[in-house]
């Protein structure tokens, strides 16, 4: 005879089964303190969840490594973590405004053994592209590679104050 289970609270177990994302609500609370750019992203990373690139027998699939980019001493840095990678398997360039980083993973395993033989293979191609903020000079842009961890510096024109003091200066004097 097939065992029976008797749900506690349907609507919460059927959430949990269900293929659909769910929302933790960012609307909870003060609706003005909302950070409309982490809706989007968790929005973004929902949607890349449930309708992502799901390789075909054969094909590459798309990998997306880690990227911090942020601003110091007066230069752009970027800073990718491309593990298992070698410096021939990347390839930077800059396009218009935009800072582009691709390149492509291979990972292949063997094993044999006394009757046993396993091979395993793995493909991924990467592709980011960053905008670059005005007055980037991109001429003296340079990058280098050490142990899976890719840096590229790309110097930045030195931003001049909008806004400047004026002296006040004092008047001749009125003879009386």
């Amino acid at each position: 005879m097939p065992e029976i289970t008797v749900a506690k609270n349907p609507k919460a177990e059927k959430a949990e089964l269900s293929p659909w994302p769910r929302f933790d609500s960012p609307f909870r609370g003060n609706l003005f303190a909302v950070n409309p750019f982490a809706l989007m992203r968790q929005f973004t990373e929902e949607m890349d969840r449930v309708f992502g690139p799901t390789p075909r027998m054969g094909e590459a699939s798309v990998w997306s490594p880690a990227v911090e980019v942020k601003e110091k001493e007066g230069k752009l840095l970027v800073t990718a973590e491309l593990p298992g990678l070698k410096k021939e398997d990347v390839k930077v360039h800059i396009e218009g405004d935009a800072l582009i980083v691709e390149g492509e993973r291979k990972q292949e395993t063997e094993e044999k053994r006394e009757g046993y033989y396993r091979s395993e293979r793995s493909y991924g191609k990467f592709y980011r592209a960053l905008p670059l903020p005005e007055g980037a000079k991109v001429g003296q842009a340079g990058a280098q590679f050490n142990n899976g961890v890719l840096e590229v510096t790309i110097p930045l024109a030195e931003i001049k104050a909008k806004s400047q003091e004026v002296e006040i200066q004092e008047g001749p004097k009125k003879a009386a």
